[in-house]
């Protein structure tokens, strides 16, 4: 009796333990009952949402959208049809179609897949009569970006389709789908895209569409994509690159208080709107096979430089922190710099001073080398062996940034190069070297390199004294914060003390009748900068230049660089003080300097350079 109890406990008990069970699974969790996209009885429809539109920072709108259409193919469902009429209606041949076919059934059978993107609005009002022909192909509106002002490729990026290699990695996206490639719209994907809402179709056993699937219970609307506003000034943006046509190079401008960046310029470009469409694909290639001027290469963010003069700045910058010089040390200039008995052991300079002694003012303002190259012997030098001077003069160098990821929300970008004490024991292994060998370092040459950005990012934290936000391009985002280390104040190892002496040789690099750019001054703004010519083995010298302005309470700090434009003064300086007149004015004053740069090429010196490759060869 009591056996029977405990078997009839044990059953009863049990009983209550499946009822709780189920009732859990399909009344309060009913996930078992949501269905699969791999559900045959059920149809999935996918509704995607509106991309988050792009303005700058004034309010301009820099990308939008623009209503498209896409063939979409479910291969199971795909009846007998008359496929030379198919692809007549859709302008393309058989084996497109056999091809286009193929792909979406290795994708998958039941699900919905792209066949062909982006048909226009009068191809669509002429298919949307005759789909009915076409069982299994159904049309599928779509959401395209549009650039209404043609400017800033390298900044905004572009859309493509998602390959089978990403979906595998991200379900969330499906074959067809499009997702941001480069610029802003691949950083800021996941806020740009929105989510996709989904719908569900029931269809019974003969596969015919009864309606929708529990009540629609499932179903979810989609949610747009969010907004952003940029740093950039389009009106500036715009300016730099017609100030840029003809020319290969790059200029990136920011805001010292702020390390927000106003422009920046990557010639030669290309109209973003040759990345939409059906001939995206062909343009782009197009784009990429061209490996003369190289368009898709952003030279503000990847294209590295020697630095040339304007790293002066921080040669001088780190002696002072090291307390090897001061502002009233004074060396003579006897039209170079000798660091070796050997004859080849002479760095040249032109600053013309003749042997009359020169003071750190002075050596700014007329770019004198043979100062440098005392003061960077000077660092290296004051520890007990190279190895020691050279890691703690590129701690200093790399404060500023350089030599390193800025750790900005830029898509691509180069790390550039500070030389380091480990650096040179890899290539003298046995010893042998010191500070004379590597005095090259000294004036931007050597085996540093740096990014137009690099050096904006250097003048903007000159022009702060010491500080500066890491730069950015995305002012802000709707209903969501700016990730912090945007706002976060940085310092580097240079005491602000120092900086006053550096601001005002810069300053007197425009305003002293000697100053290398005293011919790019601009009447009632004080501009500081620096003019630099960067070594080229392959040409002509590129033309360089550092500013910012106004000396006090700065604005606007910018790095220009010119490809092959011979010396800093030439291109670049203009460039860079038409760029800040305009950003602060509104306006030039210098219309002649204006058409000058505007209507300017250098496009001669590329030919030659192309000519000169061509023969080296063959």
């Amino acid at each position: 009796m009591k056996r029977t109890g405990l078997l009839s406990f044990i059953i009863i008990f049990t009983g209550i333990i499946f009822i709780i069970r189920l009732f859990y699974l399909q009344v309060i969790n009913n996930t078992y009952n949501k269905p699969t996209v791999n559900n045959s009885a059920v149809k999935v429809m996918y509704d995607y949402p509106e991309r988050g539109y792009i303005y700058d920072r004034n309010g301009v709108l820099l990308v939008a959208n623009q209503l498209s259409y896409d063939i979409m193919v479910i291969p199971r469902e795909v009846k007998p049809l008359d496929t030379l009429e198919f692809c007549s209606l859709l302008n393309i041949n058989k084996q497109g179609f056999i091809k286009s076919l193929n792909k979406a059934k290795r994708y998958s059978t039941r699900i919905p897949s792209t066949f062909l993107a982006q048909l226009s609005k009068n191809d669509y009002a002429y298919l949307q009569e005759k789909m009915y022909k076409f069982k299994g192909f159904y049309i599928q509106k779509r959401l395209l970006r549009k650039y209404p002002l043609n400017s800033a490729p390298n900044v905004l990026g572009y859309i493509s389709e998602v390959n089978e290699d990403l979906i595998k990695k991200n379900p969330n996206y499906q074959l067809g789908e499009l997702i941001g490639t480069a610029g802003v719209e691949k950083t800021y994907e996941n806020i740009l895209r929105g989510t996709k809402g989904v719908k569900y179709i029931q269809r019974d056993r003969f596969n015919k569409e009864i309606g929708s699937y529990k009540n629609e219970i499932y179903d979810t609307l989609p949610i747009p994509g969010k907004d952003l506003t940029l740093t950039i000034d389009s009106k500036l943006q715009q300016y730099g690159e017609s100030l840029m046509a003809n020319k290969r190079g790059g200029i990136v401008a920011i805001e010292p208080s702020t390390g927000e960046i106003l422009a920046m310029v990557s010639t030669p470009t290309y109209n973003p709107n040759l990345m939409v469409g059906r001939e995206r694909s062909k343009n782009f290639t197009k784009l990429y096979l061209d490996t003369i001027s190289r368009p898709l290469l952003d030279r503000g963010l990847q294209a590295q430089y020697p630095p040339g003069s304007p790293f002066k700045v921080i040669s001088a910058l780190v002696a002072l922190q090291e307390n090897v010089i001061d502002t009233n040390t004074s060396i003579k200039c006897f039209g170079g710099y000798r660091y070796g008995i050997r004859e080849e052991a002479f760095m040249r300079c032109h600053c013309g001073t003749h042997g009359s002694p020169v003071q750190l003012n002075k050596a700014i303002y007329r770019s004198c080398n043979s100062y440098f190259s005392n003061a960077y012997r000077k660092t290296i030098e004051k520890y007990p062996t190279p190895t020691d001077g050279m890691n703690a003069w590129s701690n200093h160098v790399e404060s500023f940034g350089l030599g390193n990821f800025l750790n900005n929300d830029l898509s691509v970008g180069q790390k550039g190069l500070i030389p380091d004490g480990n650096f040179y024991k890899r290539y003298y292994p046995n010893g042998g070297w010191r500070a004379a060998t590597t005095i090259s370092n000294a004036i931007g040459q050597g085996e540093i390199l740096t990014t137009p950005i690099q050096l904006a990012n250097m003048t903007a934290i000159v022009a702060n004294k010491g500080t500066y936000f890491t730069p950015h391009i995305v002012k802000s985002i709707k209903d969501k914060n700016l990730d912090s280390k945007f706002t976060t104040l940085k310092q580097t190892t240079i005491d602000k003390e120092h900086f006053e002496p550096i601001i005002e040789g810069l300053f007197d690099v425009f305003e002293n009748p000697n100053g290398t750019a005293h011919w790019s001054k601009v009447k009632g703004i004080e501009i500081c900068g620096k003019t630099g010519t960067s070594e080229n083995p392959h040409g002509q010298d590129h033309s360089i230049f550092i500013a910012f302005a106004p000396k006090d309470n700065p604005k606007i700090a910018i790095a220009v660089f010119v490809e092959n434009g011979y010396w800093g003064s030439r291109w670049a300086g203009p460039i860079a003080s038409l760029m800040i007149e305009k950003y602060l004015n509104g306006e030039t004053l210098k219309p002649w300097e204006e058409q000058r740069m505007l209507n300017g090429s250098l496009q001669d010196e590329y030919n030659k350079q192309l000519i000169e490759t061509i023969k080296i060869e063959n």
